[in-house]
């Protein structure tokens, strides 16, 4: 899968994790920076680009980089399945020590990372990149990140770092857990939070895209926003029930009124107008609480497949390795009490 035989390879001190898709133009200036960084660290390391199904020339990049360097591990993915996608096949298959995940944009500059690694040196196991500035975005984008995520931080019990995105340092065993949730719905900021350990955060500017297009347009922030929250919250369950009690008691009130109305005689019904208003108010709010039940019965439903997160297509510099197979808890007690029946059904 376009490996050359080599001698086996050491494990790295740093992995750096780039999700690609559509960055042609960008993966040269993005190798040159990161490596110069990183080679400016002292430590060995190797840079992990996953291909997301890239339709202009990015992989025929990677492929030139990747026979250059040795050090340029290239995974290829059959079709587009998404950057949290992406960054999770980088996960599996990174071996560094500390595993730095970074977007392929160069928004994430790599003059950052020193700084995540002298906080990894320092004992903690997730150091999260928080954008102070963010160049280039309309006010818009900004002002709706800024709101995701407290909204996010209010209805999750997680404490989820407001203004985070991917970028961030993972020790090992923080990786090596993240590696273990196979969740379809991925929200890797929440998720990364999750896993625990001693986490802190390191300040630095978003700067402008190098090159061509942002790929995460108005509809993928609004799905990948209700990701983060029915990943971590059930408030929106719990929403709707207290919207159906509220409008319980409002319908009760509004009958109460009719009655006396009738029976003191101080009017009579207006007609159906305020009768038909309540009722297609109320039945736009059970479409809405059937809609929040079927984002999460969906979610269950992906769940229930297990399906693999992601297929891989090629490989380079990456021979005689592969990404351990991680079992899915239902599989693994199942799997043990099959085994405990056969051995009784055999004494």
């Amino acid at each position: 899968m376009g490996d050359r035989p080599h001698l086996a390879e050491t494990r790295p001190t740093l992995s750096v994790v780039v999700p690609v898709c559509d960055e042609e133009a960008t993966l040269l200036e993005l190798h040159r920076r990161t490596v110069a960084v990183l080679e400016g660290l002292g430590e060995s390391f190797e840079l992990v680009f996953v291909d997301d199904g890239s339709r202009d020339g990015s992989l025929a990049v990677l492929r030139r980089l990747a026979d250059a360097d040795r050090r340029v591990k290239v995974i290829a993915l059959s079709r587009n399945f998404g950057h949290q996608m992406s960054i999770t096949a980088g996960l599996d298959y990174a071996r560094g020590d500390a595993v730095i995940v970074m977007d392929g944009d160069l928004q994430d500059p790599p003059e950052v990372i020193p700084d995540l690694v002298a906080q990894w040196r320092l004992g903690f196991d997730v150091v999260h990149a928080v954008r102070r500035a963010r160049d280039g975005e309309t006010a818009f984008k900004r002002g709706a990140a800024r709101a995701f995520y407290r909204l996010l931080q209010r209805l999750s019990p997680l404490d989820v770092p407001l203004d985070t995105g991917d970028f961030r340092l993972l020790s090992r065993r923080a990786a090596d857990e993240l590696r273990r949730i196979r969740e379809q719905s991925r929200y890797l900021r929440g998720l990364a939070s999750w896993v625990g350990f001693r986490q802190t955060g390191v300040a630095y500017a978003r700067e402008q895209r190098w090159a061509g297009d942002t790929k995460f347009g108005l509809g993928r922030m609004l799905r990948f926003g209700l990701d983060g929250i029915t990943s971590f919250s059930f408030v929106p369950l719990q929403l709707a029930t207290y919207l159906g009690l509220a409008m319980a008691i409002g319908c009760l009130a509004l009958l109460g009124w009719v009655v006396f109305e009738r029976l003191a005689g101080v009017g009579a019904v207006p007609g159906w107008t305020s009768i038909i208003v309540v009722v297609l108010f109320v039945a736009a709010l059970q479409f809405l609480i059937l809609g929040l039940h079927g984002e999460y019965i969906g979610r269950i439903y992906a769940e229930v497949k297990r399906r693999p997160l992601y297929v891989v297509a090629e490989m380079h510099n990456l021979a005689g390795r592969s990404a351990p197979e991680v079992a899915h808890p239902a599989v693994t007690v199942a799997g043990a009490a099959g085994a405990r029946r056969e051995r009784r059904a055999g004494d």
